[in-house]
């Protein structure tokens, strides 16, 4: 039979028979998953198109400590439920076997939301999952797609937002030309590359989105909802004015600095742009969610 608690935090100091097996279990995943992330710092996540996962895997890091802080308030009722942790558990094993002994990061770094879910459910119960469901879903961001996704869906979008960048910049009577996702601007050409354009910006931008939406802890749904899918063309409008940025850069300071420590500095205005219009564009929401319900109440 499960013993249900009504805890005041995940883990009660005093209890030194429930502390030792956690800290037992912490070593284990470090001794398992630290060589994992070792190669991914010094691997995969040098590359462009998966420079997200190191942003996500460290704010997910502090989302389980802000959610874990939370819990304490949310008087939540402590149920083991080994009988389904334990599968849960043993299935991310698994992955991890498959995954590090191919090299598939896929299943490798995936095993990780098994393993933790595992975890948590042998010792808190699902309860206390479901608590924590949003940060389990936010790491999913972190796990490097297979390179065929990421093509097919990375270079139709590196060509909407050239195409875009283009339009703007002749707007603004600049000597500028495309082809494919090379824009020529003045005597420069820019290659429109993974990093400017691709689904690492993307999954950042909509993990930044909903980190703000769950912070934030809005009660409606429609509204969480349709700020998420707003997400989508907000990452595209904060692409678009990254490679314009670029491209103005390259075009005044040369391309030198358009490939140098000016060009880390517009991808933190990306970042800067989707953080101010997802904050605009949830004002606008909250604002006529406002209004509609004053109008219903009258």
């Amino acid at each position: 039979m499960n013993t249900i608690l009504k805890n005041k935090s995940l883990i009660n100091p005093k209890n030194l028979n429930a502390i030792v097996p956690l800290l037992l279990i912490l070593a284990g995943l470090l001794a398992v998953y630290l060589p994992t992330f070792v190669d991914l710092f010094n691997g995969l996540w040098r590359d462009d198109r998966h420079a997200h996962g190191p942003i996500v895997f460290i704010v997910s890091l502090w989302f389980f400590y802000y959610q874990a802080k939370q819990f304490s308030k949310a008087n939540i009722a402590i149920s083991p439920s080994p009988y389904i942790g334990w599968p849960v558990l043993i299935i991310g094993a698994l992955l991890y076997i498959v995954g590090r002994s191919q090299t598939v990061y896929l299943f490798e770094v995936g095993s990780l939301l098994f393993v933790i879910l595992g975890i948590v459910l042998i010792f808190w119960g699902a309860k206390t999952a479901k608590f924590f469901w949003f940060a389990f879903f936010f790491m999913l961001f972190m796990v490097p797609l297979p390179a065929s996704i990421v093509d097919a869906v990375t270079q139709p979008m590196k060509i909407a937002v050239s195409y875009a960048a283009e339009h703007v910049l002749y707007a603004l009577n600049y000597p500028v030309a495309r082809e494919g996702v090379i824009i020529s601007i003045g005597p420069y050409q820019l290659l429109v590359a993974d990093a400017c354009a691709g689904l690492n910006s993307l999954f950042t931008l909509e993990a930044l989105g909903l980190l703000y939406m769950n912070v934030m802890r809005h009660e409606s749904v429609f509204r969480n909802a349709l700020l998420a899918i707003l997400i989508v063309p907000i990452s595209f409008v904060s692409n678009v004015t990254r490679v314009v940025v670029l491209a103005l850069i390259t075009f005044y300071w040369g391309a030198a600095a358009g490939q140098g420590f000016l060009h880390e500095f517009s991808g933190m205005v990306l970042f800067v742009t989707a953080l101010l219009l997802i904050i605009g564009v949830d004002a606008v929401l909250r604002t006529i969610a406002s209004s509609w319900s004053k109008q219903r109440a009258k």
